[in-house]
């Protein structure tokens, strides 16, 4: 007579049996005094480091420039602007004759913009010597592409209402659109005319503990001619402003209606600025130690006193034994990285407040993805930690090469060139910290949501190899 197993798929005992697994999981951490010593020790860690930084550090921010002052401390809104006023819907025209090749990213071109006020919202369509034809706005790093085409080019920008429209042209009869923004709040009377900036040409010099940053001005000069508005204000004079970083070597002269302007600085996001809420959150590099130690020595300590071999027996399905270790592991540090995230932004922002810096709000988005990012991080160097622990079965070699594959591709930055330090931060596992970033700066080197991407995929690859080993070999 033979017997018939009950299906488990039938009796929802294999749905049983993984919780079973959860709860196991949870209880030996738990149960574990020194697991939960080295959660609290992450915590501390992050939050104490990161009020250290804060009472350390003060603010280097210094964005706009010019004889009007500065922009917000994220922007820049420099060079030489001439202009008319443009009365509710209309357009702005001119060709730009010729350029002088400054820097790759410098601009001469035509503007729509709010008002005088620093930081003021505006649109801009330009031509560069590198970069070909662009439509910009309200200081966003992303922009539109036009043609590659340099000097010299028609362009125009087009207003309707709270909508910009950008154009160009080669020969001022055929024109093709570039591309579409829109100011919000843009009032019934604009500025629009033409606008030149260059700029800094900067030289950063990177040595292990330290980098040093210089700029030096590299005055733009561009030539325009046919320039005019729609509606027609030919009876009103052009106006000029002055925002170059160096106001003398800003100007605008007018001959039979060719126009010839030479302007420094830039309009553009500041990208040398401070980063609040990464800054309350750097505490978590130390605090990942602890995190690394934890995930590699809860699967490496079952395999020194062999209690393996019960957890194997218990749960013969390998798969699912790992994946409830992953679980529960990562749902406990998750929750710890809330809490020393959070607790580290809180107190932290004060300090900084006190120190100069603008103050992080939790009811910014970028703010709230960091923080909650940051939790994030830390479950996933966990699962990271533990998958190598299957792999190498040794805590001092997986924590090593945890260590190795998350931190020297940050200090090797530090003392390579540029190019190549946001290569390693593209490709290796330390992308996944680019989710703390607020503020994109000149050394981002990939996005956020990109970044932790990245970790995700070796943590994906480092599971799957775990899996395979774990059930191939003996335990």
């Amino acid at each position: 007579m033979t017997a018939t197993l009950p299906d488990q798929r039938s009796t929802g005992q294999g749905r049983d049996g993984f919780a079973q697994m959860l709860l196991g999981e949870w209880t030996k951490l738990r149960s574990v005094p020194r697991w939960g010593l080295t959660l609290l020790a992450a915590v501390l860690l992050t939050i104490l480091i990161a009020l250290l930084t804060a009472t350390g550090s003060s603010s280097s921010s210094d964005g706009g420039g010019g004889e009007s002052g500065s922009a917000p401390a994220d922007y820049l809104d420099e060079g030489y602007f001439v202009f008319k006023p443009l009365p509710g819907d209309g357009s702005i025209t001119a060709r730009v004759v010729s350029q002088d090749d400054s820097g790759e990213w410098a601009k001469a071109g035509v503007m729509i913009r709010q008002g005088a006020t620093p930081g003021s919202s505006y649109a801009a369509i330009m031509v560069t010597p590198g970069n070909g034809v662009r439509l910009q706005a309200d200081y966003e790093k992303d922009d539109v592409a036009g043609s590659p085409g340099t000097a010299p080019r028609w362009l125009r920008l087009t207003r309707s209402g709270e909508s910009i429209t950008g154009y160009e042209s080669a020969d001022g009869s055929n024109w093709a659109e570039v591309g579409k923004v829109r100011l919000a709040g843009l009032g019934a009377t604009a500025e629009a005319g033409m606008f030149v900036a260059s700029p800094n040409r900067l030289r950063i010099e990177r040595q292990f503990g330290g980098e040093s940053i210089s700029a030096v001005p590299s005055p733009g000069r561009a030539v325009f001619d046919n320039a005019g508005t729609t509606p027609d204000q030919a009876s009103i004079p052009w106006q000029e402003r002055n925002r170059s970083i160096l106001p003398e070597e800003g100007s605008s002269t007018e001959e039979n209606g060719l126009f010839t302007i030479t302007g420094s600085g830039d309009v553009a996001p500041f990208e040398f600025g401070d980063d609040i809420a990464k800054m309350t959150l750097s505490g978590v590099l130390a605090g990942l130690m602890a995190i690394v130690a934890l995930g590699v020595l809860s699967i490496t300590s079952e395999y020194k006193r062999g209690m393996i071999r019960s957890t194997l027996t218990a749960g013969p399905r390998r798969g699912r034994v790992l994946a409830a270790k992953a679980v529960v592991l990562g749902g406990a540090t998750f929750a710890a990285g809330l809490v020393a995230s959070f607790g580290a932004f809180l107190l932290a922002q004060p300090i900084l407040e006190s120190n100069g810096f603008e103050a992080s709000s939790l009811s910014d988005w970028p703010v709230l993805r960091a923080i909650i990012g940051t939790a994030a991080l830390v479950a996933l160097v966990a699962v990271l930690s533990l998958a190598v622990g299957v792999i190498l079965r040794h805590s001092a070699a997986a924590i090593t090469a945890v260590v190795l594959l998350l931190f020297v591709p940050q200090i090797l930055g530090s003392g390579l060139p540029l190019s190549a330090a946001l290569w390693l931060g593209r490709v290796t596992p330390a992308a996944g910290f680019s989710i703390q970033q607020t503020v994109e700066q000149y050394d981002t080197a990939i996005g956020p949501w990109a970044g932790l991407g990245v970790l995700c995929a070796y943590v994906a690859a480092a599971l799957a190899a775990a899996y395979w080993l774990l059930r191939r070999r003996d335990a």
